[in-house]
């Protein structure tokens, strides 16, 4: 569960990350940054090795940039 959880993460982060910089796609970045911001929270708790915590902190980053620069242009809503 716990890999699941930080694949989970890693994915929402570079989805946010990669969809703050695509006109227009403030709604995905907003929201993809949320759920891995937060799946990555109790994902590092959870949380057993060393690589698991590494990519949780990747994706945490990721999540968290992805969703400030979706805020910032847009937000939550089109």
């Amino acid at each position: 569960m716990e890999n699941a959880l930080a694949v989970v993460t890693i994915v929402c982060g570079l989805t946010a990350f990669v969809a703050a910089f695509v006109p227009g796609g403030h709604v995905v970045a907003s929201w993809a940054g949320t759920l891995g911001f937060g799946t990555g929270l109790y994902s590092q708790y959870v949380s057993a090795t060393t690589p698991q915590r590494a990519l949780n902190i990747v994706g945490i980053v990721a999540s968290f940039v992805g969703v400030a620069l979706g805020i910032a242009r847009g937000g939550f809503l089109p």
